[in-house]
């Protein structure tokens, strides 16, 4: 064989190790960085649109000193009727780091399990916990024996 035949050599076994190793390392790199920007820079999540929403329950069914999350559009919501027969309605996603919260009858009031948040069931303020601000505020209002909860109006 002559020199001139061999001068077409294939890629050299070097140059095809550090591509794959230039490769794992490029998809190391974008597997890693990928969900450390994901959670940095969270998607957008749109509002619920749902403005009033009429509930399955009847305001006899539901008794003093008790509560009920329901769906609220996309959220769940809480409606709660105090030891005195107030129906009031808030969000039910805590403002600390949005856990559905609940009515606890024993403490009479509205209760986050995950830090142990407390909300008065009566303006949905923050009254114990991490919780940094008080509940949103629906407006229910009841006839006869129907409730319907709605968005308040802006102040």
């Amino acid at each position: 064989m002559s020199q001139g035949t061999l001068s077409r050599d294939p890629l050299p076994r070097r140059s095809l190790l550090n591509w794959f190793l230039g490769t794992g390392v490029g998809a190391f790199m974008v597997s890693t960085l990928y969900p450390v920007t994901r959670f940095l820079i969270p998607p957008r999540v749109e509002e619920s649109s749902a403005q009033s929403v009429a509930l399955d329950v009847k305001a006899a069914e539901l008794r003093s000193n008790t509560g009920r999350v329901f769906k609220f559009g996309k959220q769940p919501a809480i409606l709660v009727r105090t030891p005195a027969g107030e129906l009031h309605a808030f969000t039910a996603v805590c403002t600390h780091l949005q856990c559905t919260v609940q009515y606890r009858e024993d403490l009479q009031h509205i209760w986050c399990a995950c830090h142990n948040g407390h909300f008065d069931p009566v303006t949905g303020k923050n009254i114990g916990g991490p919780p940094p601000r008080p509940l949103e505020e629906y407006t229910v209002s009841a006839r006869g024996d129907r409730i319907a909860v709605s968005r308040s109006a802006p102040a």
